[in-house]
């Protein structure tokens, strides 16, 4: 059994998994909800695998006392995930229990408490036909776009939470891994809850960036827009693209501009823009470790297919 502590900004219409649906709550932090799912029945081998429970210990605005408790007392070094386009509620908490499964596989210090972040992703993309595709990817893109309030708040809650589990184990560590169009969400976000922060302190000890659905220049921004403050916040960045990934060359010519996760940064090459110690930027183009036929995603989904790129990313974990 897997636990996934999640926090949502989907309301709870009855109209998806569990009740949460695809549309937004309004920006009110108490209209946020957290909690916890137990999720069985993870097999490696099927990436769709998983059977999550109903919800526990539900609260809203924070995780509750309980929770962040039980986070901090696992004493397991803290993964947050966000996920990408295409993922019903019920499919984003499997997502999240398989990551935890697939990177723990890996080694001890990659044995991590997962927390997940899910926006309100339709999860119905891949299931369109190819005229309807650019529509159902817009929304899904939109509804991201749309989070970055409640992305923020959420960031806010990690940051003190974060805090409290280094506190506890001064040896702890505490990773972000942003996945496909969750790094559209993530961008959305982390300018409003960075120029709130109180603290100057690092929060994370690695991002990792897999398959970003995001541009190519989000770190050369002016004025600490969309994630050029990103590695204010972390030791290092690690970007991980492919040029094989199908899903990157459909969002190219949906939003007319090229995407991280194609190639990495525009000026990856440049070291002034891009210091080694702190960006490492991961060509998965010609990684064939895993079916790249599988699906039709399959290319767009290698950080948790191949063992090549878990391997790298438990490296630095």
């Amino acid at each position: 059994m897997t636990t996934v502590y999640f926090a949502t900004n989907r309301q709870k219409d009855g109209t998806g998994p569990f009740g949460f649906g695809a549309q937004l709550v309004a920006q009110d932090p108490q209209q946020m909800t957290y909690g916890v799912m137990a999720v069985t029945n993870i097999d490696l081998k099927d990436e769709a695998s998983g059977s999550p429970s109903n919800p526990t210990d539900v609260a809203y605005g924070n995780f509750s006392a309980t929770s962040q408790a039980d986070i901090i007392n696992a004493g397991k070094n803290l993964l947050i995930f966000i996920h990408g386009f295409d993922n019903t509620f019920v499919d984003a908490i499997k997502r999240a229990a398989y990551n935890q499964n697939w990177f723990a596989a890996g080694g001890p210090q990659a044995d991590t408490t997962i927390i997940a972040f899910t926006w309100p992703s339709a999860g119905v993309v891949i299931d369109q036909p190819p005229h309807l595709l650019t529509d159902a990817y817009k929304m899904d893109q939109a509804q991201a776009g749309k989070s970055g309030f409640h992305i923020a708040q959420f960031l806010a809650r990690i940051d003190a939470l974060q805090r409290a589990f280094r506190s506890a184990h001064p040896g702890g560590r505490v990773f972000l891994l942003a996945h496909s169009m969750g790094n559209w969400a993530l961008q959305a976000g982390i300018q409003t809850w960075f120029e709130s922060r109180g603290s100057n302190d690092l929060m994370f000890d690695q991002v990792f960036l897999a398959a970003a659905d995001e541009i190519d220049t989000t770190f050369e921004q002016p004025a600490d827009a969309r994630l050029s403050c990103l590695p204010k916040i972390t030791k290092q960045v690690s970007i991980y693209y492919s040029r094989s990934d199908i899903i990157m060359w459909v969002s190219a010519t949906i939003n007319l501009n090229q995407r991280l996760g194609f190639d990495g940064p525009d000026d990856k090459s440049d070291t002034t823009l891009y210091p080694p110690a702190k960006f490492r930027c991961f060509d998965c183009s010609e990684i064939y470790d895993y079916d790249h036929l599988k699906t039709f995603d399959a290319s767009h989904q290698y950080y948790r297919r191949s063992v090549t790129v878990r391997n790298d990313i438990v490296a630095h974990m």
